[in-house]
């Protein structure tokens, strides 16, 4: 069994409890509220838990990335890539989990970014997002929405209203504060991404545990 602090509580992680960390990294606290409804999401999903870290939190928390069955990685899109700071999260772990014994190998991934922009090169966020997870061995786990908003009869209301697949998009005004951006839209497709990687991250210990057996 092993203890994880889930919210400011501790939660035990056994074999029933799917444990899904949500790493992420936000300027200016609009990527931090979509990470937090990925963590919303996760917790939907009976039986699993979500741990919400920093990219600065999580480098003190090595342990809790390695127990975690899945881990959901977030930054911001700055001039088409993700943030300086989640960069140099990403080659942080290349001192402790991949040189440790590639130790993040078979959990599953997701991810999910923010920008002012509608596009803003997102795409190339996630694909270094994707790229990543690669590296250390991880299964990437898609939005599963099809793309909204792009017809007369869709809205700005409508779920993947920017027509994102291989992650969670977001789009917040660049003269909007975080209480008021991004908008809820975006925000419940963050949480349909935390809910979709629980209950595949479930699915895949569940095999892999019967395989096992």
């Amino acid at each position: 069994m092993h203890i994880i602090e889930e919210r400011g509580r501790h939660v035990a992680q056994t074999e029933d409890n799917i444990c899904v960390v949500i790493v992420y990294h936000s300027g200016y606290g609009h990527t931090a509220r979509q990470a937090e409804a990925v963590a919303e999401g996760v917790r939907q999903v009976a039986g699993s838990s979500s741990l919400l870290l920093s990219v600065e939190e999580a480098q003190q928390r090595w342990d809790d990335l390695h127990a975690a069955h899945a881990i959901i990685f977030g930054a911001p899109t700055y001039m088409g890539a993700a943030s300086a700071s989640f960069k140099a999260f990403q080659e942080a772990t290349s001192k402790v989990m991949m040189a440790g014994g590639y130790l993040w190998k078979d959990k599953v991934a997701a991810g999910f970014t923010n920008s002012g922009a509608r596009a803003g090169d997102k795409l190339s966020t996630l694909l270094q997002m994707v790229l990543f997870a690669a590296q250390h061995g991880m299964h990437w786990v898609s939005l599963d929405l099809p793309p909204a908003n792009n017809s007369t009869s869709g809205s700005e209301e409508d779920l993947n209203r920017l027509g994102f697949w291989i992650g969670a998009a977001a789009q917040s005004n660049t003269d909007e504060g975080p209480g008021r951006a991004p908008p809820e839209t975006d925000l419940a497709t963050a949480r349909h991404l935390g809910a979709r990687v629980a209950r595949v991250t479930r699915g895949f210990v569940r095999g892999r545990d019967l395989a096992g057996a």
